[in-house]
């Protein structure tokens, strides 16, 4: 029992990390989108900087939709870890055999969570653009 409870606290471990990193890229989105939309007000309304804004929102969503696919995989794996016997932990990390269980990379991106959050950010900014041009 000592070793599945070891094998499930790693893999949780791992699962904390990926949300972690998702939860801080919506953060530097916020933060450089207003840090480009405030700069670009600063400048006159120069719409270069507004259309930079873009360009980060764009990296982000996809990272994002990355490190939520690695926290599926792994939700997955800690599943089946936690189904195991005893005699059957054998400590891998290896979440790829869960790949056809949660769709692919493309399913993360386009995520509600992600959707609700990255769509209205790009709105903004693409609204920014077209307003202040």
């Amino acid at each position: 029992m000592e070793g599945k409870i070891r094998h499930l606290e790693m893999i949780q471990n791992v699962i904390s990390r990926m949300a972690s990193n998702s939860f801080l890229l919506k953060g530097w989105t916020v933060t450089l989108v207003v840090g480009l939309l405030a700069f670009a007000n600063i400048k006159e309304m120069d719409s270069h900087f507004m259309f930079l804004a873009l360009i980060p929102s764009g990296f982000f969503w996809f990272l994002d939709g990355y490190f939520i696919y690695q926290e599926n995989l792994y939700v997955k794996l800690y599943e089946h870890v936690a189904s195991l016997n005893n005699d059957q932990i054998d400590f891998s990390l290896d979440a790829t055999p869960f790949e056809e269980k949660i769709g692919g990379l493309e399913t993360a991106i386009f995520s509600n969570t992600l959707l609700l959050f990255y769509l209205p950010t790009l709105t903004v900014v693409i609204i920014a653009i077209c307003f202040f041009k």
